[in-house]
């Protein structure tokens, strides 16, 4: 869990943060409860009608004293500021997005209030550090021991792909432009998804993720036409409708849900078990909100990821644990500590995922040989600088006499301080290291 507090007078502010599907309305709800009976006021704040309408539900279940605990959407909350009654504490939800001006105008309207700020993702794809709100951040358990103490479902991903990623072009916001994923996804995409999903996760209920509305119907309609019960939603739906929707989902009328926009943060539907992704991101707090969508626990499941838009590319898989961080970072980087990302194996047999240990796909059984290596973007994109270094590097010693020289030495044969001078400089090292080394060998008195 990942779970920040900010606080003016004295008590430092902290983040928590929680993974997805790891109870974080739950804990919201006994912390709120515990106050409330102390005659504490609380403020509760989210962006979704939907999970407002969830967190309610677990806030009155929980016993929550609701004539001390106001909960709105922030749309609505920063248009009634003067009339909330001051809070002894604010929390928010999905906290990530507290950095805008709306959940700003609430949080400085009670500087005394102690502000508890939730979020299963503390990352942003700007890459601006969450520091700015909060002065701590509060880790919940790893990833892999939730899966293995039973507190999230193990998941088999699969990535049969159908997208050229070449043609992928990214908007000012950094995330990809819809244009682009429409000439990028191949033609075929919609009936693939359906045979993939009847091969890997026949009768299992599934959420699939598409890049519009278009698409998410065009999904819908591919797996009707295949005898499966599936609706497209979106924030086109109406409200009476969406929730139809969810109810018939949640009792196991419908087989399929495809969505654009929706069902990402926050909305527990605990029987899914597969997601499938038509949507490729840029967001590292996208894709985790999408791919553990499934991982609800349930005695013996083994949750189902299929995933064709080259997502696990650029994040790996979303089980690996991940160290986060409050701070700023590259916004290129896909990892959340902005160290790159391991990369992972297909099968090219069954599509199965995974960090290759042996010449055997754990999956299937199929020999690997020379298997496809999907490269994260992150480790493409180190491969390409230190290619560029190399070739910077060969033309400074074809180039420079004085490079020729020690191109082939090691540090302890060079003999002058301008060697030194000379090796520092064709192999990036910093000038310090020109000045230690140089004392060292008593070329510098």
């Amino acid at each position: 869990m990942q779970f920040m507090i900010q606080q003016s007078t004295g008590i430092k502010p902290l983040w928590f943060s929680p993974l997805p599907r790891t109870g974080k309305t739950v804990l919201m709800a006994d912390i709120a409860r515990r106050a409330t009976a102390k005659g504490n006021q609380v403020l509760f704040i989210v962006h979704r009608r939907e999970i407002l309408e969830q967190a309610e539900n677990t806030f009155k279940s929980d016993d929550v004293n609701m004539s001390l605990c106001k909960m709105g959407m922030v749309q609505t909350i920063t248009r009634h500021i003067d009339e909330l009654t001051k809070p002894a504490i604010i929390m928010i939800d999905e906290a990530h997005h507290a950095l805008s001006k709306s959940y700003q105008r609430i949080i400085q309207a009670f500087p005394d209030a102690l502000k508890l700020l939730f979020t299963a993702t503390p990352w942003r794809m700007d890459g601006k550090g969450l520091n700015v709100i909060a002065d701590d951040l509060i880790m919940g358990k790893p990833i892999s021991e939730l899966i293995k103490q039973g507190f999230l479902a193990p998941v088999d991903y699969y990535a049969p792909s159908e997208i050229n990623p070449a043609q992928l072009k990214t908007k000012r916001n950094g995330e990809f432009d819809e244009a682009s994923i429409e000439q990028a996804v191949k033609p075929k995409i919609y009936g693939n998804a359906v045979k993939h999903y009847l091969k890997l996760a026949a009768g299992k209920q599934a959420i699939a993720y598409a890049y519009n509305v278009a698409s998410a119907e065009r999904l819908a309609e591919a797996f009707n036409q295949a005898g499966i019960t599936a609706w497209a939603v979106s924030g086109k739906t109406d409200r009476a409708t969406r929730k139809q929707i969810v109810s018939d989902y949640r009792a196991g009328k419908i087989q399929v849900v495809t969505n654009a926009e929706l069902f990402t943060e926050g909305l527990d539907l605990p029987n899914v078990d597969c997601v499938i992704m038509l949507r490729p991101t840029q967001s590292l707090s996208l894709y985790l909100q999408f791919a553990m969508r499934s991982m609800n626990p349930r005695e013996g499941k083994r949750a189902i990821i299929i995933d064709h838009v080259n997502n696990v590319e650029r994040f790996g898989l979303p089980t690996i644990d991940r160290q986060w961080i409050l701070g700023g970072r590259d916004k290129h980087a896909k990892s959340s500590n902005g160290e790159p990302i391991k990369s992972v194996s297909v099968c090219p047999e069954c599509f199965a995922t995974f960090y290759r240990q042996g010449e055997i796909c754990p999956f299937c059984g199929a020999e690997l040989g020379e298997e496809k290596i999907i490269e994260t973007d992150e480790s493409i994109k180190l491969k390409k600088i230190e290619a560029n270094k190399r070739l910077a590097l060969a033309k400074e010693i074809a180039e420079n006499n004085a490079a020729k020289a020690v191109a082939d030495k090691s540090p302890g044969e060079l003999t002058t301080y301008a060697e030194i001078k000379t090796y520092a400089k064709l192999h990036n090292f910093k000038s310090g290291w020109v000045y230690y080394y140089g004392k060292k060998r008593g070329l510098i008195h």
